[in-house]
């Protein structure tokens, strides 16, 4: 197995390609745009948070679910039309709430693992990507949030983790510029941030200079696997010794064609970007932060942009961009930060691919020669770099018998 065919351009689909590159194999990459990261991976949150892996799947969530389902500008919005696949879903995420522990503290230890790979790549493709080794601050305005947070902190310790509890003083001494009623926080200084966009485009061109092959603007109209290798068309017919879905949430269709059930389900989440004026820029945070209750993380980019994101909107692949669910997003810049202008906002919304039980989904599939690293949801970015080697890291095992074949060597059981 030497030629891949990658199936997606976005943050994981580009961070794959670098780990098979790595380990020698002749790298395609397929995205319907034109240019890479244009989709989920154009304008998120821009943290890099081991810190926010807690899943989702608990009973408060469901039940602040059904709470929040005829408020437009809640955290969490679902559209109470029923659909099959949402359904399908939804029964899925309950069942998975057994597995809350393991599956936090697992996604932590992946977020951990993850950050030597994204320092290599960075390292490797010398962009500049605002990046930005600030910390991340939880804060509180409840106690009974910050109950759940010391909860969540001894999973986050299980997985690796460590993060500080801070007093209200040290909230306001990590980020003076925040106001509100504020009763303590958590500080994790090993966590970090940067501009997603900027870093999987400065990757990916590295990738083209180094012999990795871009079908850009190819929209695939078929994807199957066959004894003899992978066939892909979009527009012409190519074939490949393997192929690895990255493909966010065209992923359930494309796994449909290898005869595999991928169950994501896309999320859409919102974002604004804020223009910092010369006024703006003392008065906004430095500091990256994530208001548990409302949902909303920041990311300073720069000297002059303010990235805030949240919320997570049931309700199909829709990609509208609704001022109910950006409003929310400008009123928290100007309560938490009133010295900030928001007058020069510029909103966005993207689909994230999830999994029922928050998990990606990573490894082989029906075929020996499918694979997939999909479905990371709201951690994409934080987790690529460790599912992009783990899944280049399982299509190299599949052939090291054969090589070792080859070499007359002799191969353990």
């Amino acid at each position: 197995m030497r030629t891949i065919a990658v199936l997606g351009a976005g943050i994981t689909g580009i961070t794959t390609a670098y780990s098979l590159h790595k380990r020698g194999y002749d790298v395609t990459v397929y995205d319907r745009n034109r240019y890479a990261a244009m989709e989920t991976s154009f304008a998120n949150g821009g943290q890099l948070s081991a810190s926010n892996a807690e899943v989702w799947n608990q009973p408060a969530t469901v039940l602040k679910g059904l709470k929040w389902m005829l408020t437009p500008d809640a955290p969490l919005s679902v559209n109470p039309k029923p659909s099959w696949h949402k359904m399908s879903w939804m029964a899925e995420f309950l069942a998975a709430i057994p597995q809350y522990r393991r599956n936090t503290i697992e996604t932590a230890r992946l977020a951990i693992a993850a950050r030597a790979g994204l320092a290599e790549m960075a390292a490797a493709a010398g962009m500049d990507f605002s990046f930005s080794r600030a910390g991340i601050l939880h804060f509180y305005e409840r106690e009974a949030d910050l109950d759940h947070a010391r909860r969540v902190t001894g999973l986050l310790a299980a997985g690796g983790l460590e993060r500080e509890e801070l007093t209200p003083a040290e909230v306001r001494a990590k980020a003076p510029e925040l106001e509100g009623d504020i009763v303590g926080g958590f500080w994790t200084e090993s966590d970090s941030t940067g501009d997603i966009h900027r870093f999987t485009c400065g990757l990916a061109d590295w990738l083209a200079a180094q012999g990795v092959t871009f079908r850009y603007g190819a929209e695939i109209s078929s994807a199957r696997a066959g004894e003899a290798g992978v066939t892909v068309t979009a527009g012409d017919v190519s074939r490949y010794d393997g192929v690895v879905v990255c493909a966010g949430v065209g992923s359930r269709a494309l796994a449909r064609g290898f005869g595999d059930r991928v169950n994501v389900y896309p999320v859409k989440g919102y974002s604004i970007t804020v223009q910092l004026d010369e006024a703006s820029r003392g008065a906004a945070p430095h500091v990256s932060l994530l208001d548990d209750k409302a949902k909303i993380v920041t990311s300073r980019l720069g000297a002059d942009r303010l990235r805030v994101a949240g919320t997570a909107e049931f309700n199909g692949a829709n990609l509208d961009i609704r001022a109910d669910r950006i409003r929310p997003l400008v009123g928290w810049v100007e309560r938490h930060f009133p010295g900030v202008s928001t007058e020069s906002c510029t909103p966005w919304a993207g689909l994230r691919p999830m999994m029922p039980n928050m998990m990606p989904r990573v490894g082989a599939g029906r075929s020996p020669r499918v694979f997939y690293n999909t479905g990371h949801g709201h951690l994409g970015w934080t987790l690529s770099a460790a599912t992009a080697d783990l899944v280049a890291e399982q299509i190299s095992a599949t052939e090291r018998p054969a090589r070792a074949v080859q070499r007359g060597g002799l191969v353990p059981a």
